[in-house]
This record gives C-alpha cells, structure tokens and sequence, in this order.
C-alpha cells in the first residue's frame, strides 16, 4: 500500500511560478513511474508530466518548457517546478505513482492563478 501526500499548491498571479511536491509513503521498495496530473473544473483529468525511476521524462505539449518534473528516489518523492504559469493552469493537481502493478493517488492540491 501506498499512500501519496501533495503538498506545495496555492494562488499565483499570471507569469508567477510554484512547486508541488509529493511523498509516497508505506511499505515501498521501489516505485517506477511517478506523476502529475491535473484536472480543471468541467474537465476530465489530463496528463501534466511523468517520471521513470531512471529519469526519463515525458511532458503534456502544454506543460513543454514551462514546468519540469524530477524525483528523489531515496526520499519517495516528485517534484513539479512549475514556471511561467497561466490562468489556463488553474485545477488541482495530482500525484500518481506506478507502484507494484498498481497505481496510486493522492488526494490533489490545488493551483489557482489569477490574471
């Protein structure tokens, strides 16, 4: 079992940039692929960027050159720096971790900006 915390979301003006963060916690020896997903109200939720436990990377053509995504294997956790942030990236955010064969996720944390 899993269990996956967000934490770093919050209101940003328009250009302004946040991080979010994500601890996985349990019984865990190696999770693989970890990510963000977001979904905006109205919505369905979307890819934002993921994460394999080697590194390899795999971005949303909306989040491309704007937000970057890393992890800490040691410390269970992803990372999303987000950067140039629009109106348009209002929603809350996501973690998910491919853990076992199965996936997990936390309960989102929520990013607002304002124009």
């Amino acid at each position: 079992q899993v269990q996956l915390v967000e934490s770093g979301g919050g209101l940003v003006q328009a250009g302004g940039s946040l991080r979010l963060s994500c601890a996985a916690a349990g019984s865990i020896v190696s999770i693989n692929a970890m990510g963000w997903y977001r979904q905006a109200p109205g919505k369905q939720r979307e890819l934002v960027a993921t994460i394999t436990s080697g590194g390899s990377t795999n971005y949303a053509d909306s989040a491309k050159g704007r937000f970057t995504i890393s992890r800490d294997n040691a410390k269970n956790t992803v990372y999303l720096q987000m950067n140039s942030l629009k109106p348009e990236d209002t929603a809350v955010y996501y973690c998910n971790a491919d853990y076992a064969q199965e996936d997990y996720w936390g309960k989102g944390t929520l990013v607002t900006v304002s124009s």
